[in-house]
């Protein structure tokens, strides 16, 4: 499943999706937010100030999306995420609110969405953080931080910070095939 950064659409990362995953079954999501008419998958209330309660009612409209799409189109296969900055966050918040959906998650450039009162279960998953080391958006410290809840709650977590700043890179790009390859995805 591929999450889009703020003003994109769920062809976006279609690209990236074909390249670290060619075998996968790519399924692009368009957030249903418009801010100033850029499409996003939950508002917020100024940058990096995010509207919890819309957050929390996204998260459960797009984890029952999720089911349907996977077990319509992709039964008993992996289920993961890749999203970028928005779409990072609104993978995050998934997995924190709603553990089975998801089996793995690319989360580049993201920051902590939320942090729920109860931590959820995510013992087996397996999460990539990717920030920018001159990110002004979502600063490496926000992916640490994000890193520290989501191993909090057990699952496997690797963190990364490329040589970039908001933008996607090379870099990238091999830390999501690595993460994303078959025998990486099975263990």
């Amino acid at each position: 499943m591929l999450l889009h950064g703020t003003g994109g659409d769920e062809h976006d990362l279609v690209p990236l999706g074909r390249e670290v995953a060619p075998d996968a079954l790519l399924i692009g999501v368009r957030g249903r937010v418009l801010e100033n008419g850029a499409p996003r998958f939950f508002r917020r209330l100024a940058e990096g100030v995010f509207d919890e309660a819309d957050l929390v009612s996204r998260a459960a409209d797009l984890a029952e999306f999720v089911e349907a799409m996977f077990a319509r189109h992709a039964p008993g296969l992996p289920r993961a995420a890749l999203g970028f900055s928005n779409g990072a966050n609104m993978a995050a918040a998934l997995m924190l609110l709603h553990p089975r959906v998801l089996d793995a998650a690319v989360l580049l450039r993201p920051m902590v969405p939320l942090v729920p009162s109860v931590l959820p279960d995510l013992a087996g998953r397996r999460v990539l953080i990717a920030s920018g080391v001159a990110d002004p958006i979502a600063p490496p410290a926000e992916g640490e931080r994000l890193a520290s809840l989501l191993r909090s709650a057990g699952a496997a977590v690797q963190s990364t910070a490329v040589p970039s700043g908001h933008g996607l890179t090379r870099a990238d790009v091999s830390a999501c095939t690595a993460f994303l390859a078959p025998t990486a995805v099975a263990g």
